[in-house]
């Protein structure tokens, strides 16, 4: 039997190729006819569900009634207008998961894979690990320190020689950056063996700790302004170190062993869309999304004492003494209550911004971050954007830019770049000023950091113009 004459029988479209594999088997074992067959499974495909040759038909049937049943689609709640229609898309397509409750899209967004960049997601006993993102518990951190502010003034290069050093020496960038000699944490103690890709990348994360990755990963000194008394300390100017990195490799393997997973348990309907199944999700009352679950929560403490190690060292190594710290994470889920429900709310790109919580919004390596309070903003699920958010690929960027025009703009911005890769010139950002402008309904700023000494990993690009 062919597509047409199963469909003609009452065949949902994706249960056509079960169907024609049980009636191929059914044929080979005793030349039964299936024409009759296949109208009874349909109807009552319960019955079959232990019948030799028809039971996954019966279950695949079963399972589009299910399905069918949770089609439905949720609105969200947009901020900003400089959005890709690609990342609209993509908050759509979540939008339509059955396990799908609230979504909000903030300001930075940028089409990524799944849920965009700057997409944020609450689901119902439910996790996506793409929804998450690949660099689980990517994370910002700032550190005020006793350093004399006018050390890093304009013309100061000669003064900062001991803030360069520190970034050389206090942390590795790259893909593979790690240490020979490993640092210690006490997240190392932690248990490891909770799933199996935990205990296989423990290793590598303990090398990893305290390195702080590629692309848009950075540690940098700069100048924070604090208008009024904040963070513990009187208002004013200091010396701060901020930087941006996650879990590392440890993170990346805990995503893409899980996602396969969920891959392998979407619903039928969804195996062939593309942009579907990197929304594929877990169940958290299955044994597979209880492991990610602890495995994600495990690489959001690495991922907070990968900055710590990073932190100690530069400042150490600098001399430096620490008056205030303020962190958060993004691409992350939490659990949370809204609107009297509890759900998973998933944070790609967008910091958590409830009542009163602190977070750090960077901009560019040549452009402002700000410290913000978040203001409770249930519309956005209490979040607010995660940086000034790409307007470029990194491939146009490599394109279109080249370092001599850029060059002139970072001396004018008396910013001093240790290494960077092209794609991460300011040109292939969004204005952050203007991301911030957009979401002043989300959080209240109450510091600004303007960069002066910026480390990122380095492309070589520099050196080949």
């Amino acid at each position: 039997m062919n597509k047409k004459q199963l469909i003609r029988l009452g065949v949902p479209d994706d249960c056509v190729p079960q169907a024609i594999d049980a009636v191929q088997r059914a044929a080979r074992a005793d030349g039964e006819r299936p024409k009759k067959m296949i109208p009874k499974i349909v109807a009552a495909p319960q019955v079959y569900l232990s019948d030799e040759y028809y039971a996954d038909l019966a279950r695949a049937l079963i399972e589009h009634a299910q399905t069918a049943d949770d089609v439905h689609e949720i609105a969200y709640q947009q901020w900003g207008t400089d959005i890709d229609q690609a990342s609209k898309d993509q908050i759509s397509n979540a939008c339509r998961l059955p396990v799908s409750r609230a979504a909000a899209l903030m300001p930075d967004a940028h089409s990524g894979y799944g849920l965009p960049i700057g997409g944020v997601l609450a689901c119902e006993n439910a996790i996506i690990p793409y929804g998450v993102g690949v660099d689980i518990a990517c994370r910002m951190k700032m550190t005020v320190t006793d350093i004399d502010p006018s050390i890093v003034g304009e013309n100061s290069a000669n003064k900062c020689e001991f803030l360069d050093k520190a970034l050389h020496k206090g942390t590795r960038f790259g893909t593979g950056g790690k240490w020979r000699r490993p640092h210690q944490h006490a997240v190392l103690d932690e248990d490891w063996t909770i799933t199996a890709v935990t205990r296989e990348v423990r290793d590598r994360a303990w090398h990893q700790l305290g390195t702080s990755g590629s692309g848009n990963h950075f540690v940098e000194w700069g100048i924070l302004t604090l208008p009024q008394d904040e963070l513990g300390i009187p208002s004013g100017v200091y010396v701060a170190l901020l930087s941006h990195s996650g879990s590392r490799g440890a993170g990346a393997r805990v995503c893409q062993r899980y996602t396969d997973i969920a891959k392998k348990k979407l619903p039928s309907r969804y195996k062939n869309d593309k942009q579907m199944k990197h929304l594929a999700w877990l169940d958290l009352d299955t044994q597979e999304g209880q492991e990610y679950w602890e495995a994600m929560n495990l690489m959001g403490r690495y991922a907070s004492a990968n900055h710590e190690v990073i932190h100690n060292n530069v400042t150490k190594i600098a001399g430096a003494g620490v008056l205030a710290t303020v962190e958060n994470h993004h691409n992350f889920a939490w659990r949370e209550e809204h609107n009297g429900q509890q759900l998973y709310v998933h944070r790609k790109g967008a910091t958590p911004a409830g009542l009163g919580e602190l977070g750090v919004i960077p901009g560019n390596m040549a452009d402002s971050a700000f410290v913000v309070r978040g203001k409770g903003c249930g519309a956005s699920l209490n979040s607010a954007s995660h940086g000034a958010g790409r307007r470029m690929s990194r491939t146009a960027a490599k394109q279109q830019f080249r370092w001599k025009e850029w060059r002139d703009h970072l001396r004018e911005k008396n910013v001093r770049l240790l290494a960077a890769g092209l794609d991460e010139v300011p040109g292939a950002y969004k204005n952050i000023h203007d991301v911030m402008a957009a979401q002043q309904d989300l959080v209240e700023i109450v510091g600004e950091f303007k960069p002066c000494i910026v480390m990122m990993c380095g492309d070589g690009s520099r050196a080949e113009d």
